[in-house]
């Protein structure tokens, strides 16, 4: 069995965490302590993805910068270059991007260019398992009826 994108926000769930460009360091580490999330998406006014902010952008380029969490705004941190899912792509696929990318968070962006959830690198994990421990209990049942 062959996971989509689509099939595990269906299980997970489709909240994306934003805060908007012009919005601090500061606020956007309370949302993704108060969520207990490593990233959140950056949208401008209209929603559309800008970039995200994680704690690997924290830690790299905040707090080794000597900069305010209070005073900097998202936009001077965060990774503007946007690496995306489609519904339409296999977990595993996934799985490799973000192996290739050095990445722990895909936003999953659809056809039209609309924001439809976002994975972390746990969520591919737990459903790679999930595959696998299916494919396993199957071969298991076909042995034992034959």
């Amino acid at each position: 069995m062959t996971t989509t994108v689509r099939q595990l926000l269906d299980k997970k769930g489709r909240d994306v965490f934003t805060v908007r460009p012009d919005q601090s360091v500061y606020e956007a580490l309370t949302l993704m302590a108060d969520k207990n999330i490593g990233a959140v998406l950056v949208t401008d006014e209209q929603g559309v993805p800008a970039g995200i902010f994680s704690e690997r952008d924290y830690a790299r380029k905040v707090i080794l910068l000597n900069k305010s969490s209070r005073e900097t705004p998202v936009s001077e941190v965060m990774t503007a270059k946007l690496i995306s899912a489609s519904p339409d792509q296999t977990v595993r696929q996934c799985m490799q991007l973000a192996s290739e990318k050095h990445i722990r968070h895909l936003p999953v962006i659809n056809e039209e260019g609309a924001l439809e959830g976002m994975l972390s690198i746990g969520d591919l994990v737990k459903a790679v398992l999930d595959e696998q421990a299916s494919t396993i209990e199957q071969l298991e049942n076909y042995i034992a009826s034959g």
